[in-house]
């Protein structure tokens, strides 16, 4: 049988494949192995799908095999009734023994999970999971800071230009990377641009991946654009785009735009994650990924964590956090 860990791995994987259908909620995902230690059965949350619960999809598709054995979960079950009663109490219907999860909810709303099925007599047991923890951090993020987690994707040279001088940046990237990118927009609640991108670009921000959800798409700026299935912020203020991600209880959005939105975000200190694609060319010139930030000094450096460096095709892509006190 596979170690605890291993078996996060698999729920890690599985809640990232399904994130994009679950962008209200934390994609949690769940596994049953029964009463001699065989697999039964994994189930993931898709609330643009279901309302049921990764817990409960699990425990439908092992049915009696659920009796006497243990369900592996990302996130410490729900003890609230909200769209669908309690987790927990599915889970002690069930006649399952005992419940693993890798990360403790932070929700005040629904957390509790762990003494309420401990109290039920189940063995309740919590073996931290760093893997879990960064596929829920979208969730986790909402409840620390009240907004969603924001990532910021840059396609750019070596010397750090998104376009030439002439405007030209198609393409900048190899089509690995481009590909790459299908799966970022496939795994968000929302896809955001400007007005200046959208105009330059006309890009359809939809990710062409095989029965992949459709994010909310949002292009902002003041001029007037014809965005058909967009949604259009005809405005500057950031913070009437941020109520809109909170009315619509978005978790995570991606933006794709120049680099005078993207510093107007970063100045306001809202841009939580960043992915840059650096492909191996040099321009000298031409339209940077970054404008001013108002910085005059190395002590008011933006400081960010590397999260990861990979190679894809031709381009390094980078995936940074926020280092925030």
């Amino acid at each position: 049988m596979k170690s605890t860990q291993e078996i996060f791995h698999d729920l890690a994987s599985l809640s990232r494949a399904a994130s994009g259908w679950c962008v209200h909620n934390p994609n949690v995902a769940a596994a049953i192995y029964d009463a001699n230690g065989e697999f039964a059965a994994m189930g993931v949350h898709k609330k643009k799908l279901s309302n049921d619960h990764a817990e409960v999809v699990a425990l439908k598709a092992a049915g009696a095999k659920a009796h006497g054995g243990t369900m592996y979960v990302s996130l410490e079950p729900c003890s609230h009734t909200g769209a669908t009663p309690p987790c927990t109490e599915a889970i002690k219907s069930s006649g399952i023994k005992r419940v693993i999860y890798g990360v403790t909810d932070p929700n005040p709303v629904a957390s509790g999970g762990a003494k309420t099925l401990t109290a039920a007599g189940i063995d309740v047991i919590y073996e931290r999971s760093e893997v879990l923890e960064f596929e829920q951090r979208a969730w986790l993020h909402r409840i620390a800071y009240g907004r969603p987690l924001i990532t910021a994707k840059v396609a750019t040279t070596l010397d750090g230009y998104i376009a030439a001088r002439d405007g030209s940046s198609k393409w900048i990237t190899s089509e690995n990377s481009r590909e790459d990118v299908q799966n970022l927009r496939a795994q968000v609640g929302a896809v955001i641009t400007s007005t200046q991108t959208f105009i330059a670009d006309q890009p359809s921000l939809l990710p062409r991946v095989p029965d992949a959800p459709t994010p909310h798409r949002i292009v902002m700026g003041e001029r007037e654009v014809r965005a058909t299935g967009f949604t259009h912020v005809q405005s500057r203020e950031l913070d009437e785009l941020i109520d809109l991600l909170n009315e619509e209880g978005i978790n995570h959005a991606l933006v794709e735009a120049g680099g005078t939105f993207l510093s107007s975000l970063m100045q306001r200190d809202l841009i939580d994650e960043l992915i840059i694609y650096q492909a191996p060319k040099l321009l000298g010139d031409g339209k940077k990924w970054v404008a001013d930030l108002g910085i005059s000094t190395l002590a008011d450096a933006i400081h960010w964590e590397s999260l990861g460096m990979y190679q894809i095709g031709s381009d390094v892509k980078m995936h940074y956090r926020r280092v925030r006190d």
